[in-house]
This record gives C-alpha cells, sequence and structure tokens, in this order.
C-alpha cells in the first residue's frame, strides 16, 4: 500500500467527497502510508468509527462559510449534526479580550511591532509542538538564512532552547527580533504585520485567517499538510513551502506576501473572511447561534 501512495502521491483525491483539491501526499502520516498501527493513528481511527454513531453533534473550531462547500457538505452527511463554533480564540467570555492578551507581552513584542509601518513585519512561528523546525536544525538554519535574506524586519517566536542552532550573528541583527514566546493573536492583529510563517496547525491557521494575514506554510504532520493546501491552492490566501524549507523559498514567499502584487490581492481578499470571523459571535453570528444551541443540548434541552 506505501509503494501504491508514493507513486500515486500526486493525484487528487476527487473520488472522495470533499477532498477534491488535496493530493494524496497530503493526507496525514498512517492513513495510506507510514505506520498506520501508530497509537494516534489508532486513536484517529476510532473516533472516525464511532463518531457518527455515538454523537448527537460535533462542535468544530471553525466559523460558518471558511469551509468550502464541498468539505462542509461531506461532513453533513458523515456526521449527526455539525457546529461551527470557532474561531475559539474569539470565544466571549471574560478573559478572552484584547485587553487581557495585549496586557501579556513580556518580550515587548506589540512594543517593537510599533515602531514599523503597516504590513511591513513578518512574523514566523511554528507552534508549541513543532519545536527546533521538528527537530531539524539545518532546516532552522535556512528559516533563519531566509527571513534574514528577505530583507523585511521580522519577529519569530522560537524556544529559547533552539536559539544555540541559529548562524552566528543572527540574534544581534538589528532588523529582526527573536523571543521565546509571543502573543500570537495580538502580534497577527498588529497592523505592521503583513504576513506569517507557520506550520500550519489548524489554530494558527484560523489566527491568521482572523487577523488577515498571508501565510507561508511549511507543514509536517497530522493535519498540517492539509490546512496549507486550504490556505494556498484553496483559499489563496498564502503559498506553501515544500519540504525541505530552504532559504530561497523563504526569502521569496516572505516579500512578496508583503509587497508583491499577489501578496497584496491575498490582502484584499482576507480582508472579507476576517470580517466574517468577527462576526461569528456577533448576537445573530453563526456560531454564537450554534454555540447557544450546543449549550441546550448539552443541557437535554433539545
Amino acid at each position: 500500500m506505501a509503494l501504491a501512495a508514493a507513486s500515486r502521491a500526486d493525484e487528487l483525491l476527487t473520488s472522495h467527497p470533499g477532498l477534491g483539491s488535496y493530493r494524496v501526499r497530503d493526507l496525514p502520516n498512517g492513513i495510506v502510508s507510514g505506520d498506520m498501527n501508530s497509537p494516534i493513528v489508532s486513536l484517529f481511527r476510532r473516533i472516525a468509527e464511532h463518531l457518527p454513531r455515538a454523537a448527537t453533534a460535533v462542535a468544530f473550531n471553525t466559523f460558518p462559510g471558511l469551509l468550502p462547500d464541498d468539505l462542509t457538505a461531506a461532513l453533513a452527511a458523515e456526521l449527526p449534526e455539525c457546529l461551527p463554533v470557532g474561531p475559539f480564540h474569539l470565544l466571549p467570555f471574560p478573559g478572552n479580550d484584547d485587553t487581557v492578551e495585549t496586557s501579556v507581552d513580556p518580550h515587548g513584542c506589540l512594543d517593537w511591532l510599533d515602531r514599523h509601518p503597516a504590513r511591513a513585519v513578518a512574523y514566523a512561528s511554528f507552534g508549541t509542538v513543532v519545536t527546533a523546525v521538528a527537530g531539524n536544525p539545518e532546516e532552522l538554519r535556512e528559516l533563519a538564512a531566509g527571513l534574514e535574506s528577505s530583507g523585511a524586519p521580522f519577529l519569530w517566536s522560537l524556544p529559547k532552547e533552539s536559539w544555540p542552532q541559529l548562524p552566528p550573528g543572527f540574534l544581534d541583527l538589528e532588523r529582526g527580533k527573536v523571543v521565546p514566546w509571543a502573543p500570537q493573536a495580538a502580534v497577527l492583529r498588529h497592523a505592521s504585520v503583513g504576513a506569517f510563517v507557520t506550520h500550519a496547525g489548524w489554530a494558527s491557521v484560523l489566527e491568521g485567517v482572523s487577523a488577515g494575514v498571508p501565510m507561508a506554510c511549511r507543514p509536517f504532520f497530522t493535519d498540517q499538510k492539509m490546512n496549507a493546501q486550504l490556505v494556498a491552492r484553496v483559499w489563496c490566501f498564502g503559498t506553501v513551502l515544500e519540504e525541505p524549507m530552504t532559504r530561497e523559498a523563504v526569502a521569496e514567499a516572505v516579500p512578496s506576501l508583503l509587497a508583491g502584487d499577489q501578496g497584496i490581492r491575498m490582502w484584499e481578499k482576507m480582508q472579507q473572511m476576517s470580517g466574517m470571523a468577527a462576526n461569528a459571535f456577533a448576537p445573530d453570528g453563526g456560531s454564537r447561534k450554534n454555540l447557544d444551541k450546543l449549550v441546550k443540548l448539552v443541557c437535554g434541552e433539545l
């Protein structure tokens, strides 16, 4: 099966409802190749088998109108009731507002961003799980070299244990700021941020979409490759940095997203989707209505 999957890696999954925009190679490891008996793959398989039969409803961290129509229809056909109740980072509850988030900025990221023009800065982060760019020091250095060669100011959230692997003198660059942690949602909403270099984890993609920031995606595992294809090929909100990530690819992608014609078109297109995300929890917003319905289902009122 693995050999067959490898030979068909670039085939589109057109025979599978909702997956026609994806290639075989975009599927998570363990679906058609790799370790199909790993604990995480076995868990996902059990969930897929039992969820349609056991669940009354399924809540999704997305908002109405974000996912492609064919994927939304495919989910609705397989699951009892699909309730988009996201983006989770915009949920209206105490402590989940701009005032709290922007006050938690121990490394001065937002003050640093204040000193730059609109849409001039590239923000890079690969999440809390993908540290040291998935443990690949060479790719980490390629990203660093690409950011330096891009000529753009950059803010990079990178765990401190990975800093010794950076090129000599990189931390001293005046044009960049490397921090062990950043208030990501607030950073992405800052007017000076115009590009997001990301691993394409779903939470990060949603934060990028909600902020209206074009993305350069370097996916690694699980759903990240599929998310990256959504960003680049379906929504046209960014580009994919193919494996292995090279300095040349980064140095080309970042300026293109920040100031190139394609990047400007992406930014303009994303503003409508960003507005939809912002309105999702308005009193008559789709996610707000779905969240109210979910609460009633859990409480046995429906």
